[in-house]
């Protein structure tokens, strides 16, 4: 196909193919079907979804073409210029038709009718600043049209990173949209689709902008971005993939409604991801390759629009299963206090059983946990194969810190930390204490900066990305050992003396964030005092040693202010669950502080451990190194004195010579 016809067919089959897909999904699921009472007429009902349809490929176009520009395009060339131009394009697109979903929202939820007087205009307001959902979909066009002007106005490397990342984030309250937040498993439910989202905007964005960018490169160009496109389409189906299944199993309630009209509509999905993924591994291993001949060309592009049909009928189908009503679920007779707090009923008695058995999976980080250790394994099997040493006792901590993670986020700690402060406060010292111990005697950064390839046509992979985030002057100022410190301590105590706390257990973003930061800020205090990765500066020996033992009064102390907190900590949570096993709210709460003051301390004290450990071995080397200079100085001194008796006893030879 020319180029620059399929630079608009491709687009056009997208586009064509989802809205017929939609339309086929809509009327099998019964999605657009008259509601009984309040129905919001024709237009609502079928006007939503289509509209929805196009916030999805407009998201995807705006998400995709920024992760492609980063990863696979040479800032400054015609090809970068032209994904940002896509980007600002897709932006636009998304800001308009997200608004016009939320229009169309506010109709469908209020059954209101549009009028031109005040009343309609302040419902609408009301909605939009209100509700939940009409918040939601306000955020998203005003981020939609901040994007619009960004995405049109920077076009260097740092600027695009920071729009790129706003755009991922804008994407996050369409996942709170759907069925979500009517299911119990609410948490895993919106986990599961923003990730899901965000995938399939990146992996469908990417190969938009393939199609777009195509006629301004050249044969080898094309050839070398689409394989680094093809890596990123795999990270990203295999992410839209399990976040699918998640999703799905969630919304059918059992595969015994497999075969409803929900379930079918499932099936497309998944038959139509698996022809993508399957397409997908064919260019990736066999068409690439071929690509400097004409008929390979030819057959290549052939199947990249047979993959956006495909997409077209995911995206399609994905907005019909947004409408189609799920299978029933059985109502709850008398939701316990646990239920209404949580969404899910209160677990049983913690017995030592159970901190073995008790498992709640948390999606995004077995998903982080798994890439964590699957790149890390593939960067030390590359060093090994071509000859370099990796010492196995760093991929054996890295991969025990990794598993923390996931022990922490899915295992007991998760399952219970929402009824018990003592478990959150386990999970918070392992968090922020032991398990950055392990990560960072793990080394990432020099494996990464040893085994990933380095880039030499101006574009920026993983590497790059890396060693800009060690050495940019953000990274130089967190790591400052002060800086860390105070990163450390200051929000142990601004986390739970503010409502950061209770913000973490409302909103499971907030629990995100705060699982996150306290991996970071432990991770950036331990790297600024050990480790073998490079700071710009790290304290001496002596001042290192200071500094963690002010860590440790100051975390001691933190621990017994919570032991003698006479009132419970976000008491309408923790002290109305109904709980009425193990120990009474207060009393966990004094269990709780004594695991910050005593428990919390050992990670602190192996840390000085390993502190005076290098100070040690530092002292040794610095000993051999000035033995090993002595020795030289001396060497050349004993030549130096073998050389002047050699000239002495020429001297006294030719003397006694010329007595002779």
């Amino acid at each position: 196909m020319n180029p620059r016809l399929l630079r608009v067919a491709g687009p056009v089959i997208l586009v064509v193919v989802s809205l017929i897909a939609v339309a086929v999904g809509l009327a099998y699921g019964g999605g657009a079907a008259p509601t009984q009472l309040a129905d919001p007429g024709p237009v609502v009902r079928w006007g939503l979804p289509i509209a929805t349809v196009v916030v999805n490929l407009a998201a995807a176009t705006m998400v995709g073409s920024l992760v492609l520009a980063l990863f696979a395009l040479p800032a400054g060339e015609r090809p970068f210029e032209i994904a940002l131009d896509t980007a600002s394009i897709g932006a636009a697109i998304f800001t308009v038709s997200a608004a016009t979903t939320g229009y169309l929202t506010f109709l469908n939820v209020l059954n209101a009718k549009p009028t031109l007087d005040a009343v309609f205009g302040q419902q609408l307001g009301r909605f939009l600043v209100e509700s939940s959902i009409g918040q939601a979909w306000l955020i998203t066009t005003i981020a939609g049209a901040v994007l619009t002007v960004l995405t049109f106005a920077v076009r260097s490397w740092i600027p695009t990173l920071v729009v790129a990342i706003l755009a991922l984030a804008s994407l996050i309250p369409m996942g709170t949209q759907g069925h979500a937040g009517e299911e119990a498993s609410h948490n895993a439910a919106v986990t599961s689709l923003v990730l899901h989202i965000m995938a399939a905007a990146v992996w469908l964005g990417g190969l938009i902008l393939l199609v777009i960018v195509r006629p301004a490169m050249s044969r080898g160009q094309l050839q070398t971005t689409l394989l680094r496109y093809s890596s990123i389409a795999l990270v990203a189906f295999i992410v839209v993939a399990i976040s699918g299944t998640v999703r799905a199993s969630i919304g059918l309630l059992g595969l015994q409604n497999l075969w409803s009209a929900y379930g079918i509509l499932v099936l497309v999905k998944v038959g139509a991801l698996i022809a993508m993924g399957v397409l997908g591994a064919w260019y990736r291993r066999r068409l690439i390759s071929r690509m400097a001949d004409e008929p390979g060309s030819r057959r290549f592009w052939g199947v990249v629009t047979l993959e956006l049909a495909f997409m077209g009928i995911a995206s399609g189908v994905a907005a019909a299963l947004a409408r189609t009503p799920p299978p029933v679920q059985p109502p709850l007779v008398g939701q316990t206090p646990a239920e209404v707090l949580t969404g899910a009923p209160l677990p049983p008695d913690l017995t030592i059983e159970r901190w073995f058995t008790a498992w709640d999976i948390d999606l995004l980080w077995t998903l982080v946990v798994a890439f964590g250790v699957f790149f890390y394994l593939a960067g030390v099997y590359r060093l090994l194969r071509r000859g370099d040493a990796w010492p196995v006792y760093r991929t054996v901590l890295w991969c025990l810190g990794m598993l923390g993670v996931f022990w922490v986020t899915s295992g007991p700690i998760n399952v219970y930390q929402d009824y018990l402060f003592s478990m959150h406060m386990i999970g918070h010292m392992l968090l922020s204490m032991a398990i950055p111990l392990l990560l960072v005697a793990g080394a990432p950064v020099s494996l990464a900066a040893r085994a990933i390839r380095k880039r030499t046509d101006g574009s920026r992979g993983g590497r790059e990305w890396i060693l800009w985030a060690v050495h940019n002057p953000v990274a130089k100022v967190l790591t400052n050992p002060y800086v860390a410190a105070g990163l450390f301590i200051g929000s142990l105590w601004a986390f739970y003396y503010t409502d950061l706390f209770r913000w973490s257990l409302y909103d499971h973003v907030g629990h995100i964030w705060m699982v996150a930061h306290f991996l970071v800020t432990g991770y950036l205090f331990v790297l600024s005092l050990i480790g073998i990765d490079p700071v710009p500066y790290r304290l001496p020996y002596p001042m290192r040693l200071l500094v963690l033992i002010a860590i440790m009064a100051m975390h001691a102390f933190f621990g017994i202010a919570i032991m003698m907190n006479s009132g419970l900590m976000v008491a309408e949570w923790f002290g109305a669950m109904g709980r009425t096993w193990g120990a009474t709210p207060l009393q966990d709460q004094y269990v709780g502080g004594g695991v910050a003051w005593s428990v919390g301390e050992i990670p602190t004290l192996v840390l000085a451990i390993a502190v005076a450990i290098q100070w040690s071995r530092s002292d040794e080397r610095q000993q051999r190194r000035r033995d090993r200079h002595v020795d030289r100085v001396g060497d050349l001194e004993l030549d130096a004195y073998n050389e002047e008796l050699q000239r002495l006893a020429e001297r006294d030879a030719r003397v006694a010579s010329r007595g002779a």
